[in-house]
């Protein structure tokens, strides 16, 4: 199910594009399964093009979606996003009570982790009271929802990177009319002064991707604790 790489108590899978619901599905069943002595699992995957509503998602909120581009009404919580090719997602599968985290603490951790990989390429972020996920400017450059279940997270975070921003448009994405979107390609300025911002900037996407990935998988991994268990 992918490359392995053990990390202290957790696993970390490079599953590559996979469907969605085939992704749902499978995190359920991962999650019904997993007893006390289960490491816990981060899945880094990219879908193909898909909309999602959470467990409350209003379809209102579905505005002209292109009718080539499915909806799924998953057990997330939120309301409605946008998944497609340039955009990674994380999903953590993480005992929540074992670790010793409540779900604050997780979505907290998940939204500074995120911040962190964004300074690193100077680009300023920040969260907004009553509305989760992470901010640049008046944009929104990543989004997150989970579920728990028996005390275990499922479901994860999206950081765009460098996608097609159009399908965005088409919804009230997380259910806030008028919100822009954007991707760490838009951010990236081009007028950097250090030499490695300036190599960063010549990068493909899968580069970018890649940097982006391991950077941010890092900091889940400390801000969650793991470093303290290894």
């Amino acid at each position: 199910m992918g490359h392995l790489n053990f990390l202290s108590d957790s696993i970390q899978r490079d599953l590559g594009q996979v469907d969605y619901q085939f992704t749902w599905d499978s995190m359920k069943k991962f999650t019904d399964q997993r007893h006390a002595d289960t490491p816990d699992e981060f899945w880094s995957v990219i879908h193909p093009p898909v909309y999602t509503l959470g467990q409350t998602g209003r379809y209102e909120h579905l505005l002209h979606p292109d009718p080539a581009i499915p909806v799924v009404h998953s057990d997330r919580g939120g309301q409605v996003t946008y998944h497609g090719p340039g955009q990674r997602v994380i999903y953590l599968l993480v005992d929540l009570r074992r670790l010793g985290v409540h779900v604050r603490q997780l979505v907290t951790s998940c939204e500074q982790a995120l911040i962190l990989t964004l300074a690193a390429l100077q680009i300023p972020a920040y969260t907004r009271d009553k509305a989760p996920g992470v901010y640049t400017g008046d944009k929104k450059i990543a989004s997150l929802g989970f579920r728990i279940r028996q005390g275990c997270s499922y479901h994860g975070l999206a950081l765009n990177v460098a996608m097609d921003l159009r399908p965005f448009e088409q919804i009230n994405p997380c259910g806030f009319p008028g919100l822009c979107m954007t991707d760490v390609r838009h951010e990236l300025r081009t007028d950097r002064t250090s030499e490695h911002l300036q190599n960063v900037c010549s990068w493909d996407n899968a580069q970018l991707m890649q940097f982006c990935t391991q950077l941010l998988l890092q900091h889940l991994q400390t801000l969650l604790g793991y470093s303290k268990n290894g």
